[in-house]
């Protein structure tokens, strides 16, 4: 029988984080679309909350953010699904609680979106994304319109970024500064 590490149920901890951020994003993300896709129509009224700091306005994206390569949608499907296998492969050995928070956050939206690409019409793997929230104007006006896996990946990213400025490593393990900084200067000390 194999000797079980330490810190396997810290990583298998982790892993269930990011499995269940991915899954809660996902239906998330599908249940509000199909809401949409029920209540809305495409050029039609936008219904609007906050005092119209958000409408609802319904778009199938055939692109990725922004509507950026709308006649690429199956290159679009095959990097998702990429998105997808990496971070359910770097997941199954991390340990720390940003990290995974962030992969699951991006992990459930890629799935939300790659759903879209491989089970809505035109077809599959060029499937149009469920796009229906505006922010300051209906219909994409002054921002694009997202959806909640959008959104998801948006936040997991930035949550990304801070990890890294913040030094947290993907063992969830800090380079100690105050450490380089003292054998720093004592090897100044020795030197002089």
């Amino acid at each position: 029988m194999a000797p079980v590490s330490p810190t396997a149920p810290a990583a298998s901890r982790k892993w269930g984080l990011v499995l269940v951020l991915a899954v809660l994003i996902l239906i998330a993300d599908q249940i509000t679309k199909v809401i949409a896709v029920a209540n809305l129509t495409e050029g039609g009224p936008s219904p609007r909350i906050l005092g119209g700091l958000v409408y609802f306005s319904l778009i199938r994206n055939p692109g990725a953010a922004f509507s950026i390569g709308t006649g690429m949608t199956w290159i679009l499907a095959i990097v998702a699904l990429a998105v997808v296998v990496v971070i359910i492969r770097m997941a199954s050995k991390l340990r720390s609680a940003m990290w995974a928070t962030s992969l699951g956050l991006i992990l459930g939206g890629a799935l939300g979106n790659l759903s879209d690409r491989i089970f809505r019409s035109p077809g599959v793997m060029r499937g149009h994304v469920v796009d229906f929230v505006s922010v300051f104007g209906p219909n994409a006006e002054h921002f694009p319109v997202f959806n909640v896996a959008d959104s998801a990946i948006t936040i997991g990213g930035v949550l990304l970024v801070l990890t890294a400025v913040l030094g947290i490593e993907f063992d969830g393990t800090r380079p100690r500064r105050e450490h380089r900084a003292t054998v720093a200067s004592g090897a100044d000390r020795a030197d002089g």
